[in-house]
């Protein structure tokens, strides 16, 4: 269904046709009432309304891509200086035979992340704290943040992913796989914190942290003595009037929850505890996004507006890739412009939302699959980033043949990151494998060691030691190269 909404449609008064020709004084007394008359008739051909619209080859794809049963459904929204617009295909779930539409609910995932980089800045802006403070002066105090080096790490560290904490602690082990974060708590987070050194110098390399950011969100909450969700609200969601943005399920946020899915079957939402929350935890509809996205470009004025603005500048020095705000990342695009986006996935959900920095144009997609959306966001935003060509899993398969025999020597766990480990598993001649806290997604042969997703842009590389055996893997995603030892 596609919808247009225009942000201006102000009628053309007769007062103000003055303002659209010019009337040449000889002229004048032949410009009488029925001119005037004709003239309107004919002006809304000639002067017409530019109207935002969802690009026809994303239509396509979105329809192609739930037709195929890639994804369940797909919302996409666009916002540009003429208004908003939506295309939304497929259906709430496989009971709820409703079709999805830009207040349906969907996991956002980790666009979480850039809700509590704004809370940040908003704390920062009020004067409360500052973005070099240090992490040790918001720890209860039987709690020591890790140093090295004589350095301490720094909030805006952690809302930055330059932290040196790793992407999940090594004490997180649910107790369901598949709702990972219902019980994760503020004590396990202290004591993570609390043994942890650090492996590398803070600010010196960007590392993707899970753990940092849903430590910031808990700090942020503790000190205005409040959950993760309630400051969430007070500070963005009331004043935007987000009314179907929250973290726990209100009866009409349930009602109209689109349920997520992996590899076709539906799967269990994730619970997210105030520890973890502002990790990945906020649940919203394509028109809340879109409204949040308008209010961070200024195109809807708001008292939060300043803190967004302060969330968009990178805070990494000049030339360190990749560009990241608070929360958000920042990626140069065509005409040396710069996009400020955010991804987000959970069990069975994927989302995009950004914007080009300094012009009116902005676009959310969300869907109800654990496949990525984000090239149809980036396309929106950037036309010469190309759609992916998206194939249904039982069409995904491989030109390389590889024997079950050596695949069984790929099956086992890999650890990545301190508590973050790739499980890779064989059924038939297919290997898949899942990450700590995410779905099992398959992967294909490149050539007998060197294994691809579909759904990502993403390889593994498993590595031979003299010997012969597997000893370790490499996965190769968004340029970086980050080896796990084989541990099981």
């Amino acid at each position: 269904m596609l919808y247009f909404k225009p942000s201006n449609s102000n009628p053309i008064r007769i007062s103000n046709i003055s303002n659209l020709i010019l009337i040449h004084k000889p002229f004048k007394a032949m410009f009488n009432k029925r001119i005037i008359l004709s003239f309107l008739l004919l002006l809304p051909a000639t002067i017409a309304l530019a109207q935002t619209k969802v690009p026809d080859d994303v239509v396509a794809a979105v329809k192609s891509r739930v037709d195929k049963g890639i994804h369940f459904s797909i919302v996409v929204g666009v916002v540009d200086a003429s208004g908003t617009a939506y295309y939304s295909y497929g259906l709430k779930s496989e009971k709820n035979k409703e079709a999805v539409d830009e207040h349906t609910v969907y996991e956002i995932g980790s666009i979480s992340k850039t809700f509590t980089g704004i809370l940040l800045a908003d704390a920062v802006l009020k004067g409360k704290m500052k973005l070099d403070d240090p992490l040790q002066e918001y720890l209860p105090k039987d709690v020591t943040a890790p140093t090295r080096n004589g350095a301490a790490i720094k909030l805006v560290n952690l809302s930055n992913h330059t932290s040196s904490l790793p992407r999940l602690p090594d004490n997180f082990h649910p107790a369901d796989a598949a709702n990972p974060y219902v019980d994760y708590t503020e004590k396990q987070t202290y004591a993570f914190l609390n043994s942890y050194p650090l492996s590398q110098d803070i600010g010196s390399n960007y590392a993707y942290s899970n753990y940092a950011v849903g430590l910031l969100g808990l700090i942020l909450a503790n000190q205005k003595g409040v959950s993760y969700e309630q400051l969430m609200i007070d500070v963005i969601a009331k004043p935007l009037e987000l009314n179907d943005t929250r973290i726990v399920l209100t009866p009409n946020m349930q009602k109209n929850l689109a349920l997520g899915h992996d590899q076709g079957s539906e799967v269990a939402n994730w619970d997210f505890t105030s520890t973890v929350a502002g990790a990945g935890g906020i649940r919203s509809t394509a028109a809340d996004m879109l409204k949040y996205v308008s209010a961070n470009m200024g195109s809807i004025k708001s008292k939060v507006y300043p803190a967004m603005e302060l969330s968009h500048k990178n805070t990494r020095a000049a030339g360190e890739t990749p560009m990241v705000g608070l929360g958000w990342h920042i990626s140069p695009v065509a005409d040396n412009k710069e996009m400020v986006w955010h991804n987000g996935g959970t069990g069975g959900y994927r989302s995009f939302c950004g914007f080009i920095k300094g012009e009116n144009k902005g676009v959310v997609v969300l869907t109800s699959s654990a496949e990525s959306v984000d090239d149809i966001g980036v396309h929106i935003l950037n036309p010469s980033s190309p759609l992916n060509e998206r194939k249904k899993a039982a069409e995904a398969t491989s030109d390389v043949d590889v024997s079950p025999v050596i695949l069984d020597t790929y099956v086992g766990q890999y650890e990545l990151a301190p508590g973050f480990i790739l499980t890779v598993s064989r059924k038939e001649n297919q290997l898949s494998a899942q990450a700590t806290g995410q779905g099992k997604l398959p992967v294909f042969a490149k050539s007998e060691n060197t294994f691809f997703y579909k759904v990502v842009e993403a390889q593994l590389v498993f590595n031979k030691n003299d010997k012969g055996v597997v000893e370790s893997v490499t996965l190769l995603q968004g340029g970086q190269k980050i080896t796990g030892k084989k541990i099981e």
